[in-house]
């Protein structure tokens, strides 16, 4: 719960809205949480996104990569037990990542 605590806050501290933690721990294999935030634009979504690496490293998480830096659209974050999807307002709505997810268990920290 620490870490997710952390993401939380570090996202919710650069302005990162509707934020959305989900269980996915008995549904995949790949992580154990899903975080979904949003940005208002994909300027805001890569600024969000290097301030979550910056700030993961500084605190001794480790991030195995990253992916959609480039567009900055939808933005996935791995650092191992936690992915956290940072999406622009239409991409987020386009792919529905919570519907997909939605056996998933929401997760208040």
């Amino acid at each position: 719960m620490e870490k997710l605590r952390f993401i939380k806050d570090t996202l919710e501290n650069k302005k990162a809205e509707d934020l959305v933690i989900l269980d996915v721990s008995k549904l995949t294999n790949i992580a154990d949480f899903f975080v979904i935030a949003t940005a208002n634009s994909p300027v805001h979504a890569r600024a969000l996104a290097d301030h979550l690496v910056e700030e993961a490293e500084k605190a001794g998480y480790t991030v195995d990569h990253v992916e959609g830096m480039e567009f900055g659209n939808w933005i996935l974050i791995d650092l191992l037990d936690v992915i956290v999807h940072i999406f622009t307002p239409e991409w987020r709505e386009h792919y529905g990542i919570e519907w997909i997810w939605a056996e998933a268990e929401r997760v208040e920290v």
